[in-house]
């Protein structure tokens, strides 16, 4: 266990909330992949994560958060095995302090960007709904620091509405925290991947923006070298396997 002042592995496990487990927690606290992930891979590393319990293997234990913040929990000290990124620059941010294993780094999946409403408020045609981004409160992740909320500023300025949009953008800590402000009605737009649209019953696609208005949405995966489970590296694998391909394209990614 390691003594510096990084984050002890026991300290996050601890911080990491309810989770299924299999086996006692002795077994599986020392034993289980830890794996650090998106907030948008919520569902899809989760199914993942049951997928290799049911053959046999410990359950992975899985955190979610922003790319961010997760990207600075490892540079910190945090003694996790794999990292999934929803952007290329964290990665490389983490990968340039020396903390992926080499050769691990491998492109994962893609996403789409699309604007969301509520389920039970009227669309207007996608055209219009872009027009009126800038006339309504909006939701995207923090664009200072968050993969989506970069993507989404991206977009905008494209489409030369950020000028606009940006006095009524309502920013949240992470893509599943615009996704909830849209769902609770808290605004009435937000910009998100189309995978969270996909992953609530409690909004709708509005309009869906073209690839060519944003950089490609590409996460992806690495080991690290604060990894210690012997299970990590075949975790990964299986993630980058034709099995665990078709979990991800279940919930609406795109396998790289």
């Amino acid at each position: 266990m390691t003594t510096n002042p990084g984050i002890d592995r026991r300290v996050l496990l601890a911080g990491i909330g309810a989770v299924a487990l299999a086996g006692p927690p002795t077994v599986w606290a020392a034993q289980a992949p830890l794996v650090l992930a998106a907030a948008s891979l919520q569902e899809s590393m989760t199914a993942a994560a049951d997928a290799w319990a049911r053959r046999g293997h410990v359950r992975p234990v899985c955190s979610f958060a922003a790319s961010s913040a997760l990207a600075r929990q490892i540079a910190a000290g945090a003694a996790a095995d794999l990292f999934a990124s929803a952007d290329e620059p964290w990665m490389d941010d983490i990968e340039k302090r020396g903390l992926i294993v080499p050769g691990t780094r491998t492109p994962f999946l893609g996403n789409r960007l699309v604007i969301i409403a509520p389920a039970s408020e009227p669309l207007a045609r996608p055209y219009d709904e872009f027009r009126a981004l800038g006339k309504t409160r909006l939701a995207i992740a923090d664009p200072d620091a968050v993969p989506a909320g970069r993507y989404a500023k991206a977009a905008l300025e494209w489409g030369k509405a950020w000028a606009m949009a940006e006095p009524n953008l309502v920013r949240a800590e992470s893509v599943r925290a615009a996704l909830a402000l849209v769902e609770r009605g808290v605004v009435s737009r937000g910009i998100v991947y189309a995978t969270d649209a996909q992953a609530s019953d409690k909004v709708r696609i509005a309009a869906i923006f073209t690839e060519r208005s944003h950089p490609p949405i590409r996460y992806p995966l690495a080991r690290l070298k604060a990894s210690t489970s012997p299970d990590a590296e075949p975790f990964r694998r299986f993630l980058l396997s034709g099995e665990g391909k078709a979990i991800f394209r279940r919930f609406g990614f795109r396998p790289l």
